[in-house]
């Protein structure tokens, strides 16, 4: 691992924002290093309001979107909420369906099956609605590139309002509005929404042309958190407002879907990590085991009886989801090293009986073992459907249009995406793709990078240094939890390795002389014998609270030494 310590603001910068704060300088460096320069700034970040989110109408095509509404409802047509089965699809159909529900009566929900059809947009979904007299579709965190699809629901009669966050191709569907910040034609101030975060400004302006104010809409910011979250879009801006609302929402008053699922955790407050890895990869798994419609009704259920019996299958599904990728992942390794593929530049892994559901979960697990972009095939119908992730710093979406010619389609972002092609091509994609990532990527992108943000001596880790850190929350790409580093560091004779092997390490270590101070290093235990013979080490690590029998302290969460 390498470390990177990040450029220290100027002294003179750093001695303002701590004056016009009254905090001390290391609170205004990770400040300036998070891009607030000014007493206004901070304010807004530590104090985020609902009044800070844009006006909706600033989205290009906007006003649109409300019109074709207004007009449908006014027409008593039927309206489909149309969205991807993953997190942040369910979600946003979710949100917008019982928002629209509230007081129009026809509207029903679509998720595409993620084996019959695919991802996003499908002809199956088209012809759904044409037999049920839907003539307006409302797409969400999907259709940006659905032109044949949008044309051919066109020529049925029916109307489509796109509601995105993904990268649009060379041209737009010709769809009654497109929502998407990522336009190149749009000024909406902030482009980082997740698609569920489009849909919630869809509402939003709904809700504006009633007369009604933002905080009407607050009941609904749980989906909206639970989607940024597992979306891994940056916590900075509005989706900073949204996602400190929503957890906040979370934790006082979810629905009733989502408390069904917190009270099988046994835990009082969640925290955007607990999101992420908690009720996220559940939601997740009713598209990836079953169909993601299981999802959207578990995130709408009236009734807590039903909300439990829901949870209850959603985590079922989520079990057999852990087993299946673990097994998968098992194997994938193991191809890898049959291959004798350890040292390329890329991990291309394909079985055709390997579980569509879980393949992106695996490309995950395989970047951990070999840290560079990977893509997991199976077989899907008769086409072979990949899912792709890369490491820090390098644009997989980029490469994959480098190969475009290989490949039938694709989608996604920099770092996550998808694709299609045929089995004759898999062979001359797999060479391509190792070519294209050989010749392009910078050689030390393949070692995982930790970001440290200061330097700073054991002495300075205060209660007080504690209880402003926790308002940095919530935390996520673009505001990741701080990481320290502190220099000439010794065990004070406590370090052991604990847990299952001694996969783990916990320590306490001083600096010349300072009160000790414990922590825990998860899967470092093999670093153990650093910490041995009073050797002075580096240490980085985020700090932490620990709960002991009502007795809270500080400790150290190791993230490497050396």
């Amino acid at each position: 691992m390498r470390w990177t310590l990040k450029p220290k603001p100027l002294d003179e910068d750093i001695q303002r924002l701590s004056t016009a704060l009254n905090v001390d300088s290391l609170i205004a460096q990770l400040l300036l290093q998070r891009g607030i320069s000014s007493f206004e700034e901070a304010k807004k970040f530590f104090r985020p309001e609902l009044a800070d989110l844009h006006d909706p109408f600033l989205m290009q095509d906007m006003d649109k979107a409300v019109a074709r509404i207004q007009k449908a409802m006014a027409n008593g047509e039927n309206i489909l909420v149309y969205g991807d089965y993953d997190v942040d699809g369910t979600t946003a159909v979710a949100l917008l369906s019982s928002y629209l529900l509230v007081n129009y009566p026809n509207v029903a929900t679509y998720i595409p099956d993620r084996y019959n059809e695919g991802y996003g947009v499908s002809y199956q979904g088209i012809d759904f609605a044409e037999d049920n007299d839907f003539t307006l579709i409302i797409a969400l965190d999907c259709g940006i590139k659905a032109i044949e699809k949008v044309a051919y629901a066109k020529e049925k009669g029916i109307d489509f309002i796109i509601c995105d966050h993904h990268r649009p191709g060379e041209t737009i569907p010709e769809a009654a509005a497109v929502l998407d910040p990522k336009r190149n034609d749009c000024n909406y101030p902030y482009k980082e929404l997740c698609g569920c975060g489009v849909g919630f400004k869809l509402i939003q302006a709904l809700a504006a042309t009633k007369g009604f104010g933002i905080e009407t809409l607050t009941p609904y910011l749980d989906l909206v958190a639970t989607a940024i979250a597992a979306d891994i879009v940056p916590i900075t801006g509005e989706n900073r407002v949204l996602a400190y609302y929503g957890l906040q929402v979370i934790n006082a008053a979810p629905r009733i879907g989502i408390k069904a699922i917190i009270n099988q955790l046994k835990k009082t407050t969640l925290t955007i990590t607990d999101v992420v890895f908690v009720i996220a990869p559940r939601i997740n798994a009713a598209g990836r085991m079953k169909h993601g419609q299981h999802a959207v009704n578990l995130l709408t259920a009236n009734n807590y009886q039903q909300a439990e019996q829901f949870a209850k299958e959603i985590e079922e599904f989520n079990t057999n989801r852990k087993g299946l990728d673990r097994e998968i992942t098992v194997e994938a390794l193991q191809q890898i090293e049959e291959l004798k593929e350890e040292d390329k530049f890329t991990s291309v892994v394909y079985k055709e009986h390997w579980h569509k559901g879980v393949i992106g979960i695996v490309a995950s697990r395989l970047t951990e073992t070999y840290y560079r972009p990977t893509l997991v095939f199976t077989k899907s119908g008769k086409k072979l459907a990949a899912s792709a992730r890369s490491v820090k710093g390098f644009d997989v979406y980029n490469a994959l249009e480098a190969c475009a010619d290989c490949i039938e389609q694709f989608g996604g972002h920099k770092y996550a995406a998808g694709l299609t092609l045929s089995e004759e091509q898999y062979p001359t994609f797999k060479q391509k793709f190792e070519t294209v990532v050989s010749n392009t990527i910078d050689a030390k992108l393949l070692t995982p990078e930790l970001q440290i943000d200061a330097a700073i001596d054991l002495y300075q880790i205060t209660p007080k240094l504690m209880r402003i850190l926790k308002q940095f929350a919530p935390f996520g790409p673009g505001n990741m939890t701080p990481v320290f580093m502190t220099e000439k560091v010794k065990d004070t004779g406590y370090a052991k390795g604990v847990g299952q092997d001694e996969a783990h390490l916990k320590f306490s270590v001083t600096q010349n002389g300072s009160t000790p101070i414990g922590g825990i290093g998860f899967n470092l235990g093999k670093k153990l014998p650093l910490l041995k013979n009073n050797n002075s080490v580096a240490i980085a690590y985020t700090i932490d609270e620990n709960e002991w029998n009502g007795v809270v302290s500080l400790q150290l969460k190791l993230k490497d030494l050396k």
